[in-house]
């Protein structure tokens, strides 16, 4: 280019032509970076990682129901498709959001006390982190039975039984039907009568 008196006339009229251009085709370089194509503020690889659409704005979901926004997933670094991500009992965005629980959501002991946070009674009120919202979380938001013994998730430790056998002592007896504290109750039921709203390990409302 031969550089003249209006060389930076032109050159800035060329500019603008190509930004007008470009905005008149949607040009993606202006829809997104390309590590961020829908511009949701979070990166291609990390959805992508996560089972997410990066092409699709997707910053308010919350697939795994857990009362934490994708968006709040990636910035705490928690898992958008698995509501406890630590599997300390407490759901991440009961971890993130309750203003009288300092926990971390990626540390099943926050304080390094050898007691699992949702096992701990963080305001002192005689009800268990984990058991703090059972009266008024929806089933659909209710932790998961991973292995449908109709015990939670949460719940398994208290009774000693794993979240990952339903048959925990191999007896033949799933261990939603044992009665472990023997208090004449069958497992399953009893966080029924500390005002659980979902019924019988019940976590997707049917």
């Amino acid at each position: 280019m031969r550089f003249t008196q209006n060389t930076p006339v032109r050159v800035a009229a060329v500019l603008s032509a190509m930004l007008y251009a470009a905005l008149l085709t949607g040009s993606p370089a202006l829809a997104g970076s390309p590590r961020d194509s829908d511009g949701d503020q979070m990166p291609n690889r990390w959805e992508v990682a996560h089972h997410l659409n990066p092409h699709v704005a997707n910053a308010h979901g919350n697939p795994d129901h857990d009362g934490l926004r994708n968006l709040a997933e990636y910035r705490h670094g928690t898992l958008p498709r698995v509501e406890d991500t630590d599997g300390d009992g407490m759901d991440d965005g009961d971890e993130v959001h309750d203003g009288t629980v300092t926990t971390d959501p990626t540390d099943a002991d926050t304080d390094s006390d050898g007691t699992p946070d949702g096992d701990e009674d963080s305001d002192s009120d005689g009800v268990s982190n984990d058991d703090e919202d059972d009266a008024t979380e929806t089933c659909i938001n209710d932790d998961n039975d991973s292995d449908r013994d109709g015990i939670a998730n949460e719940d398994e430790n208290d009774f000693g039984t794993s979240a990952h056998n339903s048959d925990s002592d191999n007896d033949g007896t799933p261990d939603g039907q044992e009665d472990n504290d023997q208090d004449g109750v069958a497992d399953t039921h009893d966080d029924d009568d500390q005002g659980d709203a979902c019924q019988d390990g019940d976590d997707n409302g049917s």
